[in-house]
Order: structure tokens, then C-alpha cells, then sequence
């Protein structure tokens, strides 16, 4: 029996399915089959999924088969099993009762190559309670949720059966799934995760206290809280400050309230790399991980830096509200700096000099001020540096004086300008008028 005749033979004799009707498509790039569940038929052209290693059951409801959960793999039917070669099953849109998942975990157990699950955009239905009987031996070390419904966390089954299971998991994804917590009593289970992504759930300062107790995910490397409801940075500082082992925070797309500065609490030295993108942030003088190496500040209102990192490697200051170039003189191993909409008027050739490990600089979409040829030559040598300005020309734009406004900066006719001190200073005055309006614009949209 081919590989995706035997897999679909276990997927319809588990939940006792006749058959799915639709197409099965299989693209190669990814190496995936893709079926459709709906009316009961024949099931079309599964020859074309032969070289799949990855399968996908898309769209159904399940709940007519939850009587049949009870159902045990026969012998033949575990060699079976043991055969496929399949790495990777995707469950989407589907309506899944919760009591078909020991069965169907159970016959995952005998596969020895699946080691990833996916379910997008389910909703798991608790007909009954219920719990798992005999211990699980699965070989998944990647579970992924997106968009999922289900019962809250702190109402589940006794889990102690997929104890060991979860105890050996590394990668665990839940995002878009309306979650408030995690127990710790759950969280002190995943001893060997590393990578945990919550992000676009309902998280707080108070249930992420509660999450991340003493004890929760102690091999924890990758975090991503990104787009929650949280607000305090001092408690999140405070709460992560023992996981020795991370290395990669995300906070993005929160909203940070300012805060009464400098309060006591050290960041993890692991931490490296660091997103507070989109948090609100107009001062950036808080309290930083003392090892990083990559910052990103990105759509903030900052209009002031104080950033004092030897370590530091790359810094994203993107669409923040900077009128000059910021300090540098501390950040001397810098690498990667984006300076990109923002509203400075000039780009000053000793500060990025100043940067000798300096690779790639991103400074388009700012206000330049192009009545000056030395302004102008500035910014034509360093765009004369080979690979340095990543977005020139197309994106270094005249802000003003009035008459080369809309230019780009490398067709300003340098024979005709002056640096005439009066244009300058108007030039600067109308960038900072125009600044201001786009910081306003931004606050009431």
C-alpha cells in the first residue's frame, strides 16, 4: 500500500469516515497534500500524493464520529503506521469533539517521522469530560494553534497521561486564540521547551505574573508576546528576570504606560535580541538587557535616545520621530542601524563614519533639507560607499527649500546651491512644522 493510501486508510478507519469527497492537491515546493472533508463520496486522484511529507484534512465537521472514539489500532494497522513516512499533519477548519483525541493521539504515537501538529482555525468540542487512560509515546516536538476555540486552559482534563509527551515537546505555538493564561501548574510540565509563541491573545501584566511562575518552562530560549493587552514593562522585566536561558524576547504591538524610572530589576544576560516595536515608547531610556545585540525601537514616538550597549549589533529606529542623528558614540560595534521615517533634516557623514563596523544604513522618507551643497555631498559620498544606503536612491526625497521640495537629493543641482544660513534655518523650521504634523496625524488617526 502506498505511503498516502496507508495514511488515508488511517485517518478514515480512526473516524470512521466512509470517505472525504474533493479533490486532494498536492504542490511540490512544500511537499504537501491537502484533502478536503465535506459531503461523504469517493475520495479523487490520492496518486498525486504519493511523495508527500506533509498532509493537510481541511474543512468538516467531526461530531457525527465522536461515538467511534473509542476505536484501538489493530497490529496490521500499526505496521502500517510505523511505515509512513509522513513529518508534518495539519488539521484546518475543522470542528474537532474534544473525545476524539486520545484516539487519534494514540494512533500518531506509532508513526515514527511525524513530529509536527498543526490546527488553524478549529473549534474543539467538549461533548463530554473525559481524560487519557494509558500513557502517550508520541515523537511530536511541534504543536502549533492559530486561531483555535476551545475551553479555557484552567478548565482541562487531568493532562497527566500526556505528561510525558509534553515534557519532551520543544516548540509550542498558540496565537489569535483568545488566551488569558496559562496554569502554572501546565507551564511547570513543559521542562524541555524552548520556543513559545502566545502573540495576538488576551494576556495581561497581572496573568503573565501567573504564567511565567517559578518553575514554568525552565529551558525556555524564544518568547513572543507580541500584540497582547500588556502594559507594565517593570513587571514583565521583573517576571522574566530569571530565565537564565533566553535569548529572544518580543513585546511588539503593546502599549507600554509610562513608567517611574530607574526601578531595580535585571534583565536575563541570555537575552539578545529585543523587540519593543510598536509600544508606545516616546523616550528610550529604560532599562535594557545588559548582553544585546539586536534592538528594535520601530513605529514608536521616540524623539530621544540614550542607548549605551557595546554589545549592540543591530538598531531599528524605523518611523519614530528623530530630528537629528541619534547619539552613536556608545554603540561603537553597530552594524545594522535604520533611521527611516523619521524627521531629520540632515545626515551628518562623521556620525556614521563614526560607526567603523557599519554595514547597512536605511535613512530614506526623512525631511531633508536640500539647500546647502554640503548637506547634499554628505549624503552622496556615503551613498557612494558600496552596500551602505540600502534604499537609495529612490527613497532620500527634498523636504525643502520650497523649490527643491520633491527632488530626490542625488538630482539636486549642486552649481546652484548656497549655503545660505536664512534658507537653511527655514528649511529646518518647515521640517519640524512638518514633523509635527505627521506625529499629530498619527496620534488622532
Amino acid at each position: 500500500m502506498c505511503r498516502f493510501q496507508a495514511f488515508t486508510f488511517f485517518l478514515l478507519l480512526q473516524l470512521k469516515l466512509p470517505k472525504a469527497e474533493g479533490k486532494c492537491i498536492f504542490l511540490e515546493v512544500q511537499q504537501r497534500c491537502t484533502c478536503s472533508l465535506l459531503n461523504q463520496s469517493e475520495i479523487n486522484n490520492i496518486g498525486v500524493c504519493f511523495l508527500a511529507a506533509e498532509y493537510e484534512l481541511k474543512g468538516g465537521n467531526l461530531e457525527q464520529f465522536a461515538d467511534f472514539s473509542e476505536m484501538k489500532p489493530t497490529p496490521k494497522l500499526i505496521n502500517i503506521l510505523q511505515a509512513l513516512q509522513v513529518r508534518k499533519l495539519i488539521f484546518t477548519d475543522l470542528f474537532v469533539p474534544e473525545v476524539l483525541l486520545p484516539g487519534a493521539l494514540e494512533f500518531i504515537s506509532y508513526t515514527s517521522l511525524v513530529s509536527e501538529l498543526e490546527f488553524i482555525n478549529c473549534t474543539f468540542l467538549r461533548l463530554v469530560h473525559w481524560q487519557y487512560i494509558r500513557p502517550l509515546n508520541l515523537k511530536v516536538t511541534s504543536l502549533h494553534f492559530h486561531k483555535v476555540i476551545a475551553a479555557p486552559l484552567d478548565e482541562r482534563f487531568d493532562i497527566s497521561s500526556l505528561k510525558r509527551w509534553l515534557e519532551t515537546l520543544e516548540n509550542l505555538t498558540l496565537t489569535e486564540s483568545q488566551i488569558t493564561s496559562i496554569p502554572c501548574k501546565i507551564g511547570r510540565i513543559f521542562r524541555a521547551l524552548r520556543f513559545l509563541d502566545i502573540s495576538g491573545n488576551h494576556f495581561q501584566d497581572q496573568s503573565i505574573n501567573s504564567t511565567f511562575c517559578k518553575g514554568a518552562f525552565p529551558q525556555l530560549q524564544v518568547l513572543k508576546l507580541n500584540h497582547n493587552n500588556l502594559t507594565s514593562y517593570e513587571t514583565l522585566c521583573k517576571t522574566l528576570s530569571n530565565f537564565d536561558m533566553l535569548t529572544l524576547l518580543d513585546l511588539s504591538q503593546n502599549d507600554f504606560l509610562p513608567g517611574a524610572f530607574p526601578f531595580h530589576c535585571m534583565w536575563p544576560q541570555s537575552l539578545q535580541i529585543f523587540n519593543l516595536s510598536n509600544t508606545g515608547l516616546e523616550h528610550m531610556d529604560r532599562l535594557l538587557p545588559p548582553n544585546i545585540k539586536v534592538l528594535d525601537l520601530s513605529a514608536n514616538n521616540i524623539f530621544t535616545l540614550d542607548v549605551s550597549h557595546s554589545s549592540l549589533k543591530e538598531l531599528y529606529l524605523s518611523n519614530n520621530r528623530l530630528q537629528t542623528f541619534p547619539s552613536v558614540h556608545q554603540l561603537p560595534n553597530l552594524e545594522v542601524l535604520n533611521l527611516d521615517g523619521n524627521c531629520m533634516s540632515r545626515l551628518r557623514s562623521k556620525d556614521v563614519l563614526y560607526l567603523k563596523h557599519l554595514q547597512s544604513l536605511k535613512a530614506g522618507h526623512n525631511l531633508y533639507n536640500c539647500s546647502c551643497t554640503y548637506y547634499i555631498r554628505e549624503i552622496q559620498d556615503l551613498a557612494a560607499k558600496e552596500s551602505l544606503l540600502l534604499d537609495w536612491p529612490q527613497n532620500y526625497v527634498c523636504d525643502s527649500p520650497p523649490v527643491y521640495q520633491g527632488y530626490l537629493v542625488r538630482d539636486v543641482p549642486l552649481s546652484l546651491l548656497q549655503c545660505n544660513k536664512t534658507l537653511i534655518s527655514q528649511g529646518s523650521v518647515v521640517s519640524l512644522l512638518m514633523c509635527l504634523s505627521l506625529v499629530l496625524h498619527l496620534l488622532l488617526a
